[in-house]
């Protein structure tokens, strides 16, 4: 399958914040190519500015050291070519399923009745059909993110950025879709970065695992999943994955100490 994302290369990224005239340092040399169509997760602790980098990549936010390039162009400000889902839906209460979607194409080429037709073809692609007239409010939390999903896709972005998509969702709806995101950005060869602090998430959905440690934030280590489709989360090769990489978060010391008392 022909990939239909484009690669995203950052280098020696870092950004600070002023803080009553104090500059806090948020992201800290900060390197990592994404190749087209890879799918990259990146966890850590709250702090360590993961949310930060996606606002960057994004170009929601601006005023940083080092490059960051989509397609081999500078990021300057935001861009059709990358869509990003929130942990909140952002849905306009007033609007129904299918003219939020819409808006995702606002100011996007095409005529009309082109963009209805892949309105449609993206409530089909996120499983929303029969829904097309519904409100927000009518919605489980679970399909308003449906909802947010394929309003970010609907104008086929070249990287889809997602910042803890599903981490206001119960387990079996996140479990749920997170089958359902894995199933698209396969099927549209879409390049995808993925901010989350749960690391079975992180690990079931990425070809690569990128791990930051805060104050400030960098990367400590880049972990491949070389685990075959649809993985299976019960698995000896996916807990070891998994255990590996919470050592990451554990004090110095701590592990050694907690098999020394048992």
């Amino acid at each position: 399958m022909a990939q239909h994302g484009s690669p995203v290369a950052i280098r020696h990224l870092s950004k600070q914040y002023d803080v009553k005239g104090t500059p806090l340092q948020v992201l800290q040399d900060i390197t990592l190519s994404v190749a087209a169509g890879e799918f990259v997760s990146i966890v850590g602790a709250s702090g360590c500015g993961k949310s930060t980098l996606l606002r960057l990549v994004v170009g929601l936010e601006g005023d940083y050291a080092g490059e960051i390039r989509v397609g081999g162009q500078p990021v300057e400000g935001t861009s059709l070519d990358r869509g990003i889902v929130f942990q909140e839906h952002r849905l306009f209460p007033w609007q129904t399923v299918e003219q939020n979607i819409a808006t995702g194409l606002l100011n996007a080429p095409g005529t009309p009745q082109d963009k209805r037709r892949s309105v449609q073809e993206h409530i089909a692609l996120v499983g929303l059909q029969g829904f097309e007239k519904a409100y927000p409010h009518q919605l489980s939390g679970g399909m308003s993110q449906r909802v947010a999903i394929a309003r970010a896709l609907v104008n086929r972005p070249k990287v889809l950025l997602l910042d803890e998509p599903f981490g206001a969702l119960d387990a079996l709806t996140r479990s749920r879709l997170q089958r359902e995101l894995q199933r698209i950005c396969l099927a549209e060869g879409i390049t995808a970065i993925l901010v989350t602090h749960d690391v079975e998430e992180a690990i079931y959905l990425g070809d690569r695992v990128v791990v930051m440690q805060p104050r400030p934030g960098r990367i400590s280590r880049i972990v491949k999943v070389e685990l075959p489709r649809p993985r299976a989360r019960g698995s000896a090769d996916f807990a070891a994955i998994k255990d590996d990489i919470l050592e990451e978060f554990e004090p110095s010391g701590a592990r050694q100490a907690l098999l020394a008392d048992s």
